[in-house]
């Protein structure tokens, strides 16, 4: 089993790598900083099967010709996750903000069209294959203070699923995974309470499972899918009034996974 996965230098990228290294994948990991790559790499059982890519995600060219690369030289990639991803606080009533706005998005929808672009007609030739994108509780309904992040998580969950559409009549699935709060980096300066926290390792094993599977769609842990689809049948009155005094991510100048 190939599994190229981008987003791997922390959080729930790393916490992937791991879980599908125990299972004897071997992997191409994807991260902007190379002796973050090479630490990983040397902390996963067989490391000499894995590959190294030191590339920036919004680097569109790059990060395509990179993935091409692999995907001759391995004969094949069978499972390709979009997983890097920012999370900042965001207010576009500040015009700061916008160019954070366009950060976020460049790195968690842009970057993943990027990245399954690579793989697409590859796995369409083969007849199989597998694309799985990394969503978010917070793509259902948008939260105060968090403009940029949701706005993007919904653009991924509605993305994934018009390629699942799309890509299924060539045999090849497209799965969406929406995490609910995981403890990583990009959670950590969170001022608010976050009900059934992960731990990485925890919400990498449950979602490895999802993609094995013939799902198309989880929400981990299950318990955020019950809230979730709370938050979509709450009337906007009674959503807005619960959210209104809710603690907010601060604004922020830079954030990644």
């Amino acid at each position: 089993m190939k599994v190229f996965l981008t987003g791997v230098s922390s959080g729930i990228g790393e916490a992937l790598a791991r879980e599908f290294a125990s299972r004897g994948a071997s992997l191409a990991l994807v991260a902007r900083r190379k002796d973050k790559l090479d630490e990983l790499i040397a902390s996963l059982p067989h490391s000499q099967n894995h590959t190294a890519i030191v590339c920036d995600v919004t680097d569109r060219d790059a990060l395509i010709e990179a993935a091409r690369s692999y995907d001759q030289s391995c004969g094949g990639v069978d499972i390709v996750i979009a997983c890097a991803g920012i999370s900042l606080g965001v207010k576009t009533m500040y015009y700061e903000d916008l160019e954070q706005f366009d950060r976020v998005f460049q790195t968690n929808v842009i970057a993943m069209a990027n990245t399954f672009h690579a793989f697409q007609e590859p796995m369409i030739n083969r007849h199989r294959g597998c694309l799985v994108g990394i969503g978010s509780v917070a793509g259902i309904r948008g939260l105060p203070g968090s403009e940029a992040y949701c706005a993007s998580k919904s653009a991924v969950i509605t993305y994934c699923e018009s390629l699942r559409v799309e890509m299924k009549k060539h045999g090849v699935r497209v799965v969406t995974i929406s995490p609910g709060f995981v403890r990583t980096p990009l959670v950590a300066k969170n001022p608010y309470k976050m009900p059934f926290l992960m731990e990485p390792e925890d919400f990498a094993r449950e979602a490895v499972k999802t993609i094995m599977s013939n799902k198309t769609y989880a929400t981990i842990p299950w318990q955020m899918g019950w809230l979730a689809k709370l938050l979509r049948i709450i009337p906007n009155p009674l959503f807005d009034r619960i959210l209104a005094k809710r603690k907010q991510k601060p604004r922020a100048q830079s954030a990644h996974q």
